[in-house]
């Protein structure tokens, strides 16, 4: 019994460690740096003193290459591979602002979201395949709370990035953030007056249920079933510090 015992601890001790790969695992992949940008240049409400951030475009550069080399594989957790996809969406559409700066709006570039601009493992892919070829496809609508398009009417661009240990914290913020933002919803017991976000992308939110269901938690309003839903203008001027 006592040889076995030490078979077992010696066969135990010489094992290689085995890297778990649940959802709440810590991340892989160092955000450090994009994080310590939008931290100097990203306002708690989102606006981005995009002046200032062009004096870091080169250390931008060197972070969206960085993730260019370390695309997610198939070990990789969900976890993992939404925060690399929120960051790489956010840190490559402030980069297309820094490259076409001074603009009045992301639509003043020509075609700014099918443009194959972003290099990943050795492709050239655009903001649209990330959004909708890659996050959108992972099953997890809170990710359009979490992506900015460098607009007014959008979702804030988070000044930290976005973390594998974090992210069901961080979505959640994210969604709460953005719903009970009176400037992009404003929700009542009887009227929903929505961002146009829910209607471009309604069936993401539904997936059988009724949009007043997916918003109901994320708010303290208590909203009735049949309480009318209409939407709201979208802003398209740049998000920018004034």
């Amino acid at each position: 019994m006592r040889y076995s015992l030490l078979f077992f601890l010696l066969c135990w001790i010489s094992a290689p460690a085995q890297t778990s790969k649940k959802g709440d695992d810590p991340q892989v992949l160092d955000h450090s740096a994009w994080d310590k940008m939008l931290q100097e240049h990203v306002t708690e409400v989102g606006d981005v003193d995009y002046k200032a951030f062009l004096e870091r475009k080169s250390d931008l550069e060197a972070y969206l290459d960085y993730l260019g080399n370390h695309k997610p594989d198939s070990e990789a957790s969900r976890y993992e591979a939404l925060a690399f996809y929120i960051n790489l969406y956010n840190a490559a559409t402030v980069h297309l602002i820094l490259e076409n700066y001074p603009l009045n709006s992301i639509k003043d570039i020509e075609n700014p979201w099918g443009q194959r601009r972003i290099r990943l493992a050795g492709d050239k892919i655009s903001l649209s395949k990330i959004e909708h070829g890659i996050l959108r496809k992972m099953n997890e609508a809170r990710i359009h709370f979490a992506i900015n398009c460098a607009s007014v009417s959008c979702p804030k661009l988070r000044n930290r990035a976005f973390t594998a240990s974090g992210m069901e914290l961080e979505l959640q913020q994210a969604a709460m953030d953005f719903i009970n933002d009176p400037s992009k919803n404003r929700v009542s017991e009887d009227d929903l007056q929505l961002s146009a976000i829910f209607k471009w992308y309604r069936g993401d939110f539904m997936q059988k249920r009724s949009l007043v269901a997916y918003i109901q938690p994320f708010t303290k309003t208590k909203i009735r079933e049949t309480a009318r839903i209409s939407y709201l203008p979208y802003d398209w001027d740049l998000n920018e510090k004034k």
